[in-house]
Formats: C-alpha cells, sequence, structure tokens
C-alpha cells in the first residue's frame, strides 16, 4: 500500500469512528428499558451545588456525576413552589392545567382534602406499563388522603413525608405529627428528621438491590434542605460545613447521591441506569441568607429566574457524553414525554401533555431546545414568558405574590438571559418586535391554560376527598 493510499484509509478510519461515536450518543445503540433514578431536592438553590458554582458547600459526588455526563443550564421548574412543581413533574403538564397552581393554601397542607387526581397519569404509570418497578423515598406533597399518596398514583413502595418537613402541629390546626411512612402505613410519628436523609437512602439502597434484575425507576425527592429554617441533618454532618445547617444539610445530600452510585457500581448496575439530578423550585429567601441561586436574580416561590431555573445534571455512562453541557431550555415537564419516548410506550390521547420529548438535548448535540415558548405561572397568574433566549417579564395591573397580591402595577420588561442572566440590563426599549412577538406568545397561553388576569374565574383542584382525616400514627 502506498503512503497515499495509507492515508486515505487513516482518514476513513477516523471519520467512520466519528460517525460511530456521534451515533452512540444521539442514542441508536441505547437499551429502551434503561433504569431511572430521579433525585429531586427540596428548595434547592442553582448556585448551590460545585457544579453549578458554590464555593461553599462540598459536594464531591455531584462534581463526579457532572464530570460523568451532561449539565443542563437552562432547565425549568414548571412553578416556583413544591406541590405545582411536583405535580408538574409527574404528569408533564403545566400545574394550572391540572388545577395545581392552588389548593387548600399556595401549597399543600396535612389533612388536605385535594390532591393531585387519580386520573391524571403519572410518570410511575407510565413506566409500570412498560414492566417497570417503581418506588418513591422522601417527601411526596401531593395530596395525605388515600386516594392521592404514592401507592395509588402508580408507586409499588413509598418510604418517606407526605408533606413538607416543616408541616408539623401548630396551633389552630389539626395536623399530625410529622409521620415516617412506608406504604400506606406509618413507621413512626413524629419522625427523627435528623436521620431522614440516612434512612432513605439506605433504604433506597437495598431497594435497587432487590430489584437489579428488573428495569426500576427510584423517584428519590429528597425531603432537604427543605422549608425549615435550619434544615436538618445527622450528626456525621451537622456543623460540618461553612454555611450553617443548610450547608450541612447538601453535604449529606451530596453523600447520599455517592451511597446510590455506589450501590449501581457494586450491583452492576451502572451502565444500564440514567441518573437526573435537580431541584423542585430555586431557594427561598431567608434572613439571614441561606441558599444561594447565583447568578440568577430573585428567590424561590416566585416566577425569576432564581425561583424557577434550577440546576440539573443526567448521567448515563456510554449513552450521555460525559463531561458536556446543554445551555438550551427544557422543563420538569419533560421527563415524562421523555421517559415514554425511551421506553416506546405509548402516551394517552385522551389530553394534553405540555413537556416535550428532550432525547435530543439528552443524548444528541443539544442543538435547539424543542419549545417555542414556556410560560411562568404564579398561582393563576401569568408571570413571564420566555423565548429563545429572550424573557419578557409581562405588564400587569397588580402582582401575584405567594399567599398575597400587591396592589402597585408592574411595568413590562425584557431580558436576553443568555447575555444577561442576572436580569441587570431591561432592553424592552431596544426591541419592540421582540416584545410583540413574546406577547402573542402569552396571548396563546391564555387560549388554552387562562390567566387570572383575562380569564377570571378560578378553577379549584379536582382531585377532592370531601372527608379527610388525619394520618395517625398506628
Amino acid at each position: 500500500m502506498n503512503i497515499r493510499s495509507l492515508l486515505i484509509s487513516v482518514v476513513a478510519f477516523y471519520c467512520l469512528l466519528g460517525e460511530v461515536t456521534s451515533s452512540i450518543f444521539a442514542g441508536s445503540e441505547r437499551t429502551s428499558r434503561p433504569n431511572i433514578i430521579f433525585i429531586f431536592c427540596d428548595n434547592l438553590g442553582y448556585g448551590d451545588i460545585e457544579p453549578f458554582g458554590s464555593t461553599l458547600h462540598r459536594t464531591p459526588h455531584l462534581n463526579q456525576l457532572a464530570r460523568n455526563g451532561r449539565k443542563f443550564t437552562h432547565c425549568y421548574s414548571a412553578s416556583g413552589v413544591c406541590t405545582p412543581s411536583r405535580a408538574a413533574l409527574m404528569t408533564g403538564c403545566y400545574p394550572k392545567r391540572i388545577s395545581m397552581t392552588v389548593t387548600d393554601g399556595w401549597v399543600l397542607r396535612p389533612v388536605s382534602q385535594f390532591g393531585l387526581n387519580p386520573d391524571e397519569l403519572t410518570i410511575a404509570e407510565l413506566l409500570k406499563q412498560a414492566g417497570y418497578a417503581t418506588s418513591i423515598f422522601g417527601k411526596w406533597h401531593l395530596g395525605d388522603q388515600p386516594e392521592f399518596l404514592p401507592n395509588a398514583q402508580g408507586f409499588d413502595y413509598f418510604m418517606g413525608i407526605p408533606y413538607s418537613d416543616d408541616m408539623t402541629p401548630r396551633p389552630g390546626t389539626n395536623w399530625p405529627p410529622l409521620p415516617l411512612m412506608e406504604n400506606n402505613r406509618v413507621l413512626e410519628a413524629p419522625c427523627d428528621r435528623n436521620m431522614l436523609a440516612q434512612r432513605l437512602t439506605k433504604a433506597a439502597c437495598k431497594w435497587i438491590i432487590d430489584k437489579k434484575e428488573e428495569p426500576f425507576f427510584l423517584y428519590f425527592p429528597q425531603c432537604m434542605p427543605g422549608s425549615t429554617r435550619a434544615p436538618f441533618s445527622s450528626e456525621a454532618f451537622r456543623g460540618k460545613s461553612k454555611n450553617g445547617p443548610w450547608g450541612d444539610s447538601i453535604e449529606e445530600i451530596d453523600w447520599s447521591l455517592g451511597e446510590i452510585v455506589r450501590t449501581l457500581k457494586e450491583t452492576g448496575l451502572t451502565e444500564k441506569t440514567l441518573i437526573v439530578w435537580t431541584s423542585d423550585n430555586g431557594a427561598p429567601r431567608r434572613n439571614p441568607v441561606q441558599g444561594s441561586n447565583k447568578p440568577l436574580a430573585g428567590w424561590g416561590y416566585t416566577t425569576s429566574e432564581g425561583g424557577m431555573r434550577v440546576p440539573c445534571i443526567m448521567s448515563w455512562p456510554g449513552q450521555i457524553e460525559a463531561g458536556t453541557e446543554c445551555a438550551k431550555l427544557c422543563t420538569m415537564m419533560d421527563f415524562l414525554p421523555t421517559f415514554a419516548a425511551m421506553t416506546k410506550t405509548p402516551l394517552p390521547q385522551d389530553r394534553i401533555i405540555d413537556g416535550k420529548n428532550i432525547e435530543s438535548l439528552m443524548f444528541g448535540r443539544c442543538e435547539k431546545s424543542p419549545y417555542e415558548a414556556f410560560y411562568y405561572y404564579q398561582k393563576y397568574q401569568l408571570q413571564a414568558v420566555r423565548s429563545g433566549p429572550w424573557k419578557l417579564n409581562l405588564a400587569l395591573p397588580y402582582l401575584v405574590v405567594g399567599s398575597s397580591t400587591k396592589g402597585k402595577p408592574r411595568p413590562a420588561s425584557l431580558y436576553n438571559l443568555v447575555d444577561d442572566p442576572t436580569e441587570q440590563n431591561n432592553v424592552i426599549k431596544k426591541h419592540p418586535e421582540i416584545v410583540a412577538r413574546l406577547e402573542k406568545l402569552a396571548d396563546k397561553a391564555r387560549e388554552t391554560l387562562g390567566d387570572i388576569d383575562r380569564k377570571g374565574t378560578e378553577v379549584r383542584p379536582h382531585g377532592v376527598h370531601k372527608n379527610p382525616k388525619p394520618i395517625l400514627k398506628h
């Protein structure tokens, strides 16, 4: 073979190698039934972990997860607060579409008559259709009456708490002691909140070992850092971080991830398992400051970037390209349709699913978001819309904030979130054509989802229990 022929052969070989490598990460060689572990932290901020810029919290296992997988830097919750954000994750729908924006308060409370309607399709129910074993370890917060609890919503096994860690007995309520539950049975009440991360992680690892011979979906909505002013952690982590109880709790959550990854390795499931790690909403405003949403503006419980854009890392060795980053818009609503596509499970045709299939962002080159627009709702009020890099905070006659309204009108503002993630430079006067386009997109949302200012009637949740009873110690 002469030198010219040799060079041609070498070039052809590397071209072929590149095509093969690209096809692998594009998903053509993927199994249709990977194990799925979805870890969903509570109130953890965008800037609270090292892969997203934290210098206060030590998160070595998350660092490794990011090195092994892909960071998603423009991933959104569908709400700035936990009950509606969890409902959106479970169903693939905007909370407003499924009547979960307002329940018996801004979020579900103990002994509520409301919950996620059993007629909705959850991720767990979808994956059971594909032959998956399903489990949840941690905070549910989608209803505490029997027809709303995880075992009635597609989960084979539940161990955790039915609502937030701060929902404990207080004057003027009939709230019971916070229970630790196994399926519909109370293991202890009140539960030891300091030991929740330890106990749930141990139980989750055991469940992985027990289910290693079949495809499984493990949903791990961590109870921490949670809603209490001083987050809980075990003695092994208490007082060990640079940021008080908040930091201690985050470092224990990182440890928990490490235990799960270690269990996958020991059971030979690492390359058969997709791990998704994220948060339900941004860190809430506290005095003194605890969590961080840097470099994003605003706080949890709002429609600011800091309230609704969350850290997200996905890892699946050999399938998701290691050490990569995706800066295209995606949301918590996308996991139901994406898991359906991955497992070749048909979506129901009798309802609207707002989420999109994001396999191209996970396994491909992450070149284009599937969203024309994403909508920021606070309760019933449409407050902002994003399309591409542009976010338009809509002009409002008054602003819904938490459990109240602010009577003063809010003017519109426009930001380029790629160039200006801190939202410091309002460019609304420079781009009237972009404002007009985003206002038309907002009108589309009002047509299908409604808006408190335009459509009027507030609809109560459609999952209702007529005679709710407290969960008591058995």
